[in-house]
């Protein structure tokens, strides 16, 4: 389906929706007490007064106000709609009563088993050196009130784990005011333009429409969330944009390879984390400050604002690259995005510790 809208209406009408909810959200949660008020136990938070939260209901609005005006309902949209209520249902919680981290990763196949129950799965992969990698078998064949469904095992499986792996991962990457939005923002646009250049199939083209409607959302909600940020994205914030990165990864001609570049840095930062904590004998779920945009933040003393704009600037070129890219090449930009994160992390923890300077204010 071609649009009859044109896209840039498309993306400044979702933009616009989200702009327009924040400040009623920001009202409702102070209202309701639902604050992030700064915790000396909790290391990785960087505010140092109470800060709204409830982003993720803002961008929900923002998205299903979109896909309500510019995409037509079926089953796959339906099932793609449900998964984000349901993700977006679990930020709501985690405002109100801090979940566990534990229940809360549990929770989250719930919204990803949502859109593979509808058929949405990844059934082959294109692996560097190897080629094409079919998924799609086994089948467990079965009937359900007289109609014979099928469950693809190993490309079900792969989705899963695709989905709620990158959920966490982008969620890991809000650390920072403004940080998240411009991302999801920057990678949806990447997917869209990379969907633009098979736009010849029309199977493409609610891909497209879809990108533009999720950058819209955070792009709306950015200038709230940008320092000093009067409303966090939240757990549904932070979710909500990797879900739905991962969802149109596997929908569009992208697939996981392209995005897994243009989101390298992220990525890249939280398999060290992971790696790190459990290293140390610690649960991997649990927070501290380890993360890149700390590491910026604290050791090298860059303002929330420097460090925001670094993580826009490394997905933009990332991204730019990624649209050119084969699988093997790829596989060497990754490797590559490791070995130079990996760099920093290590060049910060041993030579970068500069002396304590004058209070910043995290501007």
């Amino acid at each position: 389906m071609i649009p009859a809208s044109p896209l840039w209406l498309i993306f400044l009408s979702t933009a616009a929706v989200s702009f327009t909810v924040t400040p009623i959200i920001i009202k409702i949660y102070r209202r309701i007490g639902a604050v992030d008020v700064p915790d000396p136990r909790k290391p990785m938070t960087t505010h140092r007064y109470p800060i709204t939260r409830g982003g993720g209901l803002v961008i929900l609005a923002g998205i299903l106000f979109g896909i309500w005006l510019f995409l037509p309902m079926d089953k796959h949209l339906s099932g793609i709609v449900a998964g984000a209520v349901i993700a977006a249902g679990i930020g709501f919680l985690d405002d109100l009563f801090n979940l566990n981290p534990y229940l809360r990763l549990l929770m989250l196949f719930a919204a990803a088993g949502a859109v593979i129950a509808v058929g949405i799965g990844i059934p082959f992969i294109n692996l560097p050196f190897l080629g094409i990698v079919n998924l799609d078998q086994p089948r467990l064949v079965f009937s359900v009130f007289g109609e014979n469904r099928s469950v693809w095992l190993l490309a079900d499986a792969f989705a899963m784990v695709w989905i709620v792996g990158l959920m966490n991962f982008v969620n890991w990457s809000k650390g920072l005011d403004g940080q998240l939005p411009g991302i999801v923002v920057i990678a949806s646009l990447v997917v869209g333009a990379l969907s633009l250049k098979f736009s010849a199939d029309i199977t493409q083209w609610p891909v497209i429409i879809l990108a533009m409607i999720t950058a819209g959302a955070y792009f709306g909600f950015l200038p709230w969330n940008f320092y000093p940020q009067r409303i966090m994205p939240g757990y549904g914030g932070g979710i909500l944009g990797g879900y739905f990165l991962a969802v149109m990864s596997i929908l569009s001609t992208t697939k996981v390879g392209t995005l897994l570049v243009v989101l390298g840095v992220p990525i890249v930062d939280a398999l060290f984390i992971i790696a790190r904590r459990v290293a140390g004998g610690k649960s991997p779920v649990w927070g501290d400050r380890g993360h890149l945009h700390h590491r910026l933040l604290d050791d090298l003393h860059m303002s929330k604002r420097s460090v925001a704009i670094a993580y826009w600037a490394t997905t933009a070129i990332l991204g730019l690259i990624a649209l050119r890219l084969n699988s093997q090449q790829k596989f060497y930009t990754m490797l590559a995005v490791s070995l130079i994160v990996g760099g920093i992390l290590l060049w910060i923890k041993y030579f970068g510790r500069l002396s304590k300077q004058p209070d910043r204010k995290g501007g």
